[in-house]
């Protein structure tokens, strides 16, 4: 496993507390919660992670 790299916060997250923030993988990313960082992070391979970003542009999940 590597060590996830640039994490990033999304720029609508604005300065809102319910955050969460990618890193980028060699064959994927990493997602944390923005405000506990030391509790670890989840990954995603790069499949996973492009249907999930499919998911989230189409509208899939509801709020």
């Amino acid at each position: 496993m590597t060590t996830p790299q640039n994490w990033r916060k999304s720029s609508r997250s604005a300065t809102g507390n319910a955050c969460v923030e990618v890193g980028a993988l060699a064959d994927g990313a990493a997602v944390r919660d923005s405000k506990d960082r030391a509790a670890g992070h989840f990954t995603a391979d790069r499949a996973q992670w492009s249907t999930f970003v499919a998911a989230v542009k189409a509208d899939r999940f509801q709020q």
